[in-house]
């Protein structure tokens, strides 16, 4: 059971890692701020509810069940971020939300005294790691203990759930799948955790024993509902930048055959090509340095050949976009020949401009290195007649 506890604090904690992974901006933005201070507190409840945790705070303080007020109040602590962050996530003048935000924190920090108090005021002298809230069920003091640390989380989930079904109606996309998980969080903390508590601790009072509620299943069923409630916080903060990741990573190896072309000319300082670099950043190193080289490149281009190759696939049937592209390939694959080959430019014919420099973003420069890229042979090894290389005129 422990090894299911601290798996799941370690997954909370690297979500919230993932969140602030610019602590400077994160530090600017409250809602990325709340959101990882949730996550954190989430964490740390599952590590001090761990027994061996609960066993070492106890020897450390010498005070025996020291570690359930400890636990208890990080709980609370944890409700009232939960609280702060709808706050946050849902908006509105920063008056309203900061009135909001303390309220919330007043009633919380109000909590956490009285589990204190109580705690302090309870005779609790055996040391109980796995049952103490069936075990002093009937004990005065412990018995308020337990039953205000549970009112104060059931609250912070009934209210998260409230507003999730809210909200769902409202928005779409990311955000309402998001608000689902949560939802589906909040739901499963409330009848797999507290309900599984409250049934345990009731049949106590009856004198009955369903300890086995409160001990095997509530623990997985908080940690699984801590998971889903925080995939449901950050799926709409990460997933889009996740995706644009993606498309970065994707253009980046589009743009190899254009870069391996011009990277000899290139006189941009050199990318950093450390792991850590992420695909977008890599992805704009690759754009500057590709346009440095064109622009290294432009006094070698050949215009006579970019109009011969364009106009013989015209004649094949392409289209006038599809030829330009193909004249403009040759023409930058002629020109990095002749640079490398340290030839005399061509005479110059007038200014021009490449598509690729035409159009913001990677897709003009995407385009010009697949067409860099030469189609499959066709059959028999016969070499397409887009390919071939352009035939002189023949002079009469």
């Amino acid at each position: 059971m422990s090894l299911v506890v601290y798996l799941a604090a370690f997954v909370f904690g690297m979500t919230s890692v993932l969140l602030f992974r610019r602590p400077r901006r994160a530090m600017r933005n409250p809602l990325t701020l709340s959101t990882c201070a949730a996550i954190v507190l989430g964490a740390l409840v599952f590590v001090c509810a761990a027994p061996p945790t609960l066993a070492t705070v106890n020897e450390l303080t010498g005070v025996p069940n020291f570690g359930a007020p400890l636990t208890y109040g990080m709980l609370s602590a944890y409700s009232c971020a939960v609280l702060v962050l709808l706050i946050n996530w849902r908006g509105g003048t920063r008056a309203r939300v900061r009135r909001l935000v303390l309220r919330a924190v007043a009633a919380y920090g109000v909590l956490v005294v009285a589990i204190v108090v109580l705690f302090s005021l309870a005779d609790a002298d055996t040391e109980r790691l796995t049952d103490l809230d069936t075990y002093y069920a009937t004990t005065p003091f412990m018995r308020e203990m337990i039953l205000l640390y549970l009112v104060g989380h059931s609250a912070a989930m009934l209210v998260m759930c409230a507003v999730c079904v809210k909200w769902g109606r409202e928005v779409g996309g990311l955000l309402r799948t998001g608000l689902r998980l949560i939802l589906l969080g909040a739901l499963l903390d409330v009848v797999g955790f507290q309900l599984a508590k409250y049934t345990a601790i009731v049949a106590r009072w009856t004198g009955h024993d369903l300890d086995f509620l409160s001990t095997t299943l509530a623990p997985p069923m908080a940690s699984l509902a801590a998971l889903l409630c925080s995939a449901g916080f950050v799926l709409p903060r990460l997933l889009p930048s996740a995706r644009a990741q993606w498309r970065g990573l994707g253009d980046y190896r589009r743009l190899a055959p254009l870069w391996s072309l011009v990277r000899s000319v290139s006189t941009a300082p050199k990318p950093p090509t450390g792991w850590w670099q992420l695909p977008q950043a890599r992805l704009q190193w690759r754009e500057v340095s590709i346009h440095d080289a064109l622009l290294a490149l432009a006094p070698y281009f050949d215009h006579r050949l970019r109009e011969r190759v364009r106009d013989t696939a015209l004649r094949e049937g392409r289209s006038a976009h599809q030829a330009r592209l193909a004249a403009e390939a040759a023409m930058l694959a002629d020109a990095a020949r002749r640079a490398a080959a340290r030839e005399e430019p061509p005479e110059p014919t007038g200014a021009y401009r490449l598509h690729a420099t035409e159009v913001s973003g990677t897709g003009g420069l995407v385009e010009l290195a697949q067409a860099l890229v030469p189609p499959p042979a066709a059959p028999g090894g016969a070499v397409p007649p887009s390919l071939a290389e352009p035939e002189e005129p023949h002079v009469a």
